[in-house]
């Protein structure tokens, strides 16, 4: 099962320079969760060992860092909800874009996003993931911040603030806030604001003029970032699995392509996974599920669902390697699955969690050749070799007791971690 023509795809869609080395969107390029080949970075690491730099952060949040050439970019939230204890006042709540120097972790600039409309309560799952969930997407040029209910935000990379544009107010049922991060297709940048309007939204890069817009009740506790392929003609789609959908759509359009009925239903968090052949969805509540369907046709294609199984993930994205589905879900189950078939190959608990298996992990696996790093949120971060056995080599913790919920971001001799404290660089 390959993946290098999808990533291809998506690189060049987002207009990623490929001279500059750049993690510019939620699991980087192409949303493969995969360092540059031939990446050196360490298996182990502590406060004194492979620590370049440590940066402190304003506040909290479980978006991942971003970087493109020598800036990296990471959101954060501050005045409410920051410590559970004392929730403060929902009008003192303030969101932030921070661009570091990568080299140093020198912080270059740092943008305050006004809150427009109110947010949620602090409570529920909210209490989990916090107000600045959705990561940035840059195509070098400028950077791209979802601000849920606050709307999308597009800034230049020195920090110049360009457009603002809503994206709705709704909430959905649950009132757990947003997490979906946005995506960019050659000219557009396009949004999954299920919780905020229903939709899916495309807006101009350089204007911020709306372009296109999909929407669909189903689109209720979706929360997934879009994933996009390259069909069998040649066109290309956008990919997103909601309750009891599956679907792609032409990104340049916002027209639906195909449609398969699923049995995934509410609170679908992770991507779709694609490989050359299959397309792989996970979530669902209270049944959780993941699924595989064959790739190709159009209008409705039910009929190329292959399987179906009760081993999935909540809330992190898996990877694909190989033949295998990898991934550790958020009750710090290790598991590797076959994407032809879903039969799972191996399935463990993580060795040496501190704390309750619950909720222990939300940020999605990433890949360093033939090793698989899994950053669980306050237990440190467990690396495992990338085979059936995931075998698992190693666990680095630091002192910092905070949140680590955002994925991390690779680059070819450094890993960048962020927790509700700091933006941390290690690298041998």
């Amino acid at each position: 099962m390959k993946l290098l023509p999808l990533v291809l795809f998506a690189a060049l869609s987002a207009g990623v320079l490929p001279a500059a080395e750049s993690w510019p969107q939620f699991r980087g390029p192409g949303g493969a969760a995969t360092a540059p080949e031939g990446a050196k970075i360490p298996v182990e690491w502590s406060e004194s060992r492979n620590l370049r730099w440590k940066t402190a952060i304003p506040g909290p949040g479980s978006s991942s860092p971003i970087f493109t050439g020598n800036r990296l970019y990471v959101t954060c939230y501050t005045g409410y909800g920051t410590n559970r204890e004392e929730v403060g006042a929902v009008r003192d709540l303030g969101r932030q874009l921070l661009c570091l120097d990568r080299s140093n972790g020198k912080i270059l600039w740092k943008k305050a996003i006004e809150v427009t409309n109110p947010e949620d309560p602090f409570r529920g799952y909210l209490m989990e993931h916090g107000y600045a969930s959705s990561t940035p997407v840059t195509d070098g040029e400028r950077v791209y911040v979802s601000a849920g209910k606050s709307g999308l935000h597009a800034f230049t990379v020195e920090g110049k603030r360009l457009w603002t544009k809503e994206l709705g107010n709704k909430s959905s049922n649950r009132r757990w806030g947003s997490a979906a991060s946005p995506v960019l297709y050659r000219n557009l940048v396009i949004v999954n604001a299920a919780d905020e309007a229903r939709l899916l939204i495309a807006f101009d890069k350089s204007s911020g003029d709306e372009k296109w817009r999909y929407g669909s009740k189903e689109l209720e506790l979706a929360f997934a970032t879009p994933q996009f392929q390259v069909a069998g003609d040649g066109s290309d789609e956008m990919v997103l699995s909601i309750p009891h959908e599956l679907f792609a759509l032409d990104p340049a359009t916002g027209k639906r392509k195909w449609l398969a009925r699923t049995k995934v239903p509410g609170n679908v968090t992770p991507s779709v996974v694609i490989t050359d052949d299959m397309i792989c969805a996970f979530g669902g509540y209270p049944r959780k599920m993941s699924i595989g369907l064959k790739r190709g046709g159009s209008g409705d294609v039910t009929g190329n669902l292959q399987w179906d199984s009760k081993v999935t993930t909540y809330v992190p994205t898996p990877l694909v390697y190989g033949d295998h589905l990898y991934w550790v879900n958020d009750s710090a189950e290790a598991v590797c699955m076959e994407i032809a078939t879903g039969k799972v190959v191996s399935r463990k608990t993580v060795e040496g969690l501190a704390r309750s298996k619950k909720f222990s992990f939300y940020a999605s696996m990433v890949r360093v050749g033939d090793r698989l790093y899994a950053v669980s949120r306050h237990n440190g971060t467990f690396v495992f070799e990338a085979n059936a056995e995931m075998k698992q080599l190693a666990r680095n913790k630091f002192e910092d007791r905070s949140d680590f919920s955002g994925t991390p971001a690779l680059a070819r001799d450094a890993i960048y971690l962020r927790s509700g404290k700091f933006v941390y660089c290690v690298g041998e």
